[in-house]
């Protein structure tokens, strides 16, 4: 398996932030990634990790820099990785024209639709790619991983962990879209992405997905973060209340908080990631 190339490192909490590049197959393009290592990584201790996906416009950079998750990371013992939302450099006609759309905006799904069929592929990015590549390489131990992310990226942590629970084995999320078939965000995406056969953006929208399972797909629970000030939820981007329903169906536990005052920000995404990490603690330890 091809190496990936460390492009920075400074020591944090104890342990190293990195950021690397790797040439993905999937995508066609080289990729950048970044990874927190705690110290028990470097004392050569295989750690439990988790993924952050993040939002619109965002890159690998903006969880490392802006949640303040280190610090418990390196308390717990977690590694933490963030991939870049989409693409950068395969230079497609107007794909920087939209900020929710085209660069900073994979949606983490693997496109069918010309010219981002051949670049757009982030879904299978991340479980062919990306996961085999840090299992292989890092001291990562690749049967206690988990996945969150934010927004777009909350999104793509539910839609990834519902369709690969055997990789996945702890989710949650902050102010995901939790049903984007039913938000004018993901009806850009999906049929920009997808075409416009609707039946194909099912296997996209964690709500259908949720309501397609005989039995709790993550029995100890799923959390979730909204804050009651954000604008998008008010725009009906994110309807968390769909996917609540999902999980009451298939009597999937779910912890859905929601909080006043707090907006779609980084501000309330570090000031709740300490309750995310232990929760992914928690059940990578059981």
């Amino acid at each position: 398996m091809p190496a990936f190339e460390l492009l920075s490192e400074q020591r944090c909490h104890g342990g190293v932030q990195r950021f690397y590049q790797h040439a993905s197959a999937e995508i066609g393009l080289p990729m950048r990634f970044s990874v927190y290592l705690p110290p028990q990584a470097l004392d050569g201790t295989r750690c439990p990790g988790v993924i952050f996906l993040a939002g619109l416009t965002c890159s690998e950079e903006t969880f490392m820099t802006k949640a303040g998750a280190q610090a418990v990371a390196a308390r717990e013992g977690l590694i933490l990785i963030a991939p870049d939302t989409s693409p950068r450099g395969a230079n497609l006609p107007g794909d920087s024209a939209a900020w929710d759309f085209g660069v900073g905006a994979g949606f983490y799904l693997d496109a069918t639709e010309q010219p981002w069929s051949r670049h757009y592929r982030m879904h299978s990015y991340i479980v062919n790619d990306l996961c085999p590549l840090l299992i292989a390489q890092l001291p990562l131990d690749g049967q206690r991983l988990g996945i969150m992310g934010h927004s777009m990226g909350g999104h793509g942590a539910l839609v990834l962990a519902l369709r690969h629970p055997e990789l996945f084995k702890s989710v949650s999320a902050f102010a995901p879209i939790a049903a984007p078939v039913q938000s004018q965000w993901g009806h850009k995406a999906f049929s920009g992405y997808l075409g416009n056969d609707e039946n194909s953006w099912s296997r996209y929208d964690a709500t259908l997905l949720m309501e397609q399972k005989t039995q709790p797909p993550f029995p100890y629970g799923i959390l979730i973060d909204q804050g009651l000030e954000d604008k998008f939820l008010a725009d009906q981007q994110l309807h968390p209340e769909l996917f609540a329903s999902a999980c009451e169906a298939v009597s999937q536990p779910l912890n859905l908080r929601r909080h006043a005052g707090y907006d779609h920000s980084y501000y309330f995404i570090t000031s709740f990631i300490e309750d995310h990490l232990l929760h992914h603690k928690k059940q990578l330890s059981s």
